[in-house]
């Protein structure tokens, strides 16, 4: 194995409980690659314990995903509008103009009406709710999506971003949010029923629960001026090349400002060149540690971004 996702079992399992007994109202989120651990995964960990889960697309609805929904009893809600109509009934789309309405006709199943956010992407005003219903469609809530909350608070209040639509929003249907804390989503008035779609802060919370380590397949020694790598870069001081059983394919790529995503013994390693397919390819300068052959280095990449070879449990020391 190469790229491993690292947790802290009994932790992460403890911070997970906790989230979801937060509200029986919690719609657990596993879009994308799993948040690192995978769809399966995440839906297995839900078994029984949620009647909702949110996933991306349609297509992220293949044949096995369905039937572990289907087997623990959950709906799978599409966060992503989609301009063609599904075969089957079996999930709740997500819809947020005439358009991506229009594409629904006739498809008589259940969806959710995306309101526009400060977001400023899907979404549009209540009167939505009504043209979703003249297409035959079946709404059974609004969604509201505010934007990330600012670490300054600068951004706008995300509560209000709820709370302005609701005069305009009928009791009957329920109104599915994103992005509040725990306190603000118990704090929404009591004129509507809510439920709070979790994803991040229910999957990562602590961080330092999760870690990604990646082994090294090979190493060798080289001298200045050798060249290395597909673009045959020029190495400029002896030291070793360092070949990582991680790349582009598991998507883990040179951080944002270009330096290595990849560090060992507390130290960060230079790439040789971007991150290719499976391999990725450092330096280390003589003199400084050196990772043997089937070590593991530690990998600094977001976990919503990686697709991983293991997942691999083990207990806080």
């Amino acid at each position: 194995m190469t790229l491993s996702l690292i947790v802290v079992e009994d932790r992460w399992r403890s911070h997970v409980d906790q989230v979801l007994s937060e509200s029986e109202r919690v719609v657990p989120v596993i879009k994308g690659n799993g948040y690192g651990f995978g769809r399966p995964r995440l839906i297995a960990e839900l078994a029984g314990r949620a009647p909702y889960v949110a996933v991306g697309t349609v297509h992220e609805l293949n044949h096995d995903t369905t039937s572990a929904l289907t087997a623990t009893e959950t709906t799978a809600v599409v966060l992503t509008p989609t301009l063609s109509a599904p075969a089957t009934t079996d999930m709740v789309l997500t819809v947020g103009s005439p358009t991506q309405i229009e594409a629904l006709r006739g498809w008589n199943g259940r969806v959710l009406v995306k309101l526009v956010s400060a977001m400023h992407r899907y979404g549009g005003d209540p009167s939505l709710v009504s043209s979703a219903r003249a297409a035959g469609l079946e709404v059974i809530g609004v969604s509201i999506h505010p934007p990330l909350p600012t670490a300054d608070g600068s951004g706008p209040d995300l509560t209000c971003e709820v709370t302005n639509w609701l005069p305009q929003i009928s009791s009957e249907l329920e109104v599915w949010v994103s992005h509040l804390s725990a306190t603000q989503f118990a704090q929404l008035p009591s004129t509507h029923r809510f439920r709070h779609r979790i994803g991040t802060r229910l999957w990562h919370g602590d961080k330092s629960m999760l870690s990604l380590s990646a082994e090294v397949l090979e190493t060798r020694s080289v001298s200045a001026g050798d060249l290395v790598g597909y673009r045959q870069v020029r190495m400029a001081s002896d030291g070793h090349v360092i070949m990582i059983g991680a790349g582009s394919a598991h998507g883990v790529r040179a951080l944002p400002d270009g330096r290595s995503p990849f560090h060992f013994a507390a130290q960060r390693m230079d790439l040789v060149e971007p991150p290719h397919m499976h391999t990725s390819v450092a330096f280390i300068p003589t003199g400084r540690p050196l990772p043997q052959v089937s070590e593991s280095v530690d990998v600094q990449n977001p976990l919503t971004q990686v697709f991983v070879d293991r997942v691999v449990t083990g207990q806080a020391g």
